[in-house]
């Protein structure tokens, strides 16, 4: 029975489920924020699950409206203040992955302390990738790499990378059928899983369903077992 030990989520449909409501974007983050809390301490009690990896801001949402990204940037700030008490509660260890150089100096402050405080939590790893895209983590890795004497090997650039982990499970809200520059290394052998359901709509019931069926998938890996 296959484990899920790194699940990965692009939480995908906040906008669009604010305005199903009549209501501004902003409102559909609020809700978003609450939902990672939610799953994030369900997989914090789930002995199989090891690391929960959140697509929370890409390199790409740059481009949205500059009002919602300036609430998206004070949305997180908030959140991982006061999120950093149940991180602790729950032995959750924050580490964050992507370019955080593009975020001001008052945001990577507080990602940086929620990282530090949270450093000797040796239970659940919760990553949110932040101002990441794959293909911008990857040519980091290689620039960082370049001038190393030889080849460069699958394990090198691996090492390399803001996520160092396999995914086993990658699970999209929303509906689209895309992976949108996520994980692309870490998920090449991952399980991909789609659901139409909004991501403020997503709950620990549907988490339980598709991690059920994610157990009778068989995996062969490139063999045929």
């Amino acid at each position: 029975m296959n484990q899920a030990k790194h699940i990965a989520i692009i939480m995908d449909g906040n906008g669009r489920w604010a305005e199903l409501q009549g209501k501004k974007r902003v409102k559909g983050h609020e809700a978003g924020a609450e939902v990672v809390k939610r799953i994030t301490t369900y997989c914090s009690n789930s002995p199989e699950i090891e690391r929960l990896t959140l697509y929370a801001f890409s390199t790409e949402n740059w481009k949205r409206p500059r009002l919602e990204v300036e609430f998206l940037m004070k949305l997180l700030n908030t959140y991982l203040k006061n999120e950093l008490s149940v991180y602790l509660q729950n032995n959750v260890r924050f580490e964050p992955i992507g370019d955080m150089r593009a975020f001001s100096k008052s945001l990577q402050a507080t990602i940086k302390m929620v990282e530090e405080k949270t450093a000797h939590c040796d239970g659940l790893v919760q990553s949110l990738a932040l101002n990441y895209g794959a293909q911008d983590e990857i040519l980091r890795a290689v620039n960082a790499l370049k001038n190393c004497d030889g080849d460069i090997t699958h394990d090198m650039l691996s090492n390399q990378l803001d996520c160092k982990e396999s995914v086993d499970l990658l699970i999209r809200t929303g509906g689209d059928h895309r992976l949108s520059n996520y994980l692309l290394w870490q998920s090449a052998y991952a399980e991909l899983f789609f659901t139409d359901t909004l991501w403020p709509d997503f709950n620990i019931k549907e988490l339980e369903k598709i991690i059920k069926k994610f157990t009778k998938v068989e995996r062969r890996f490139g063999g045929l077992k």
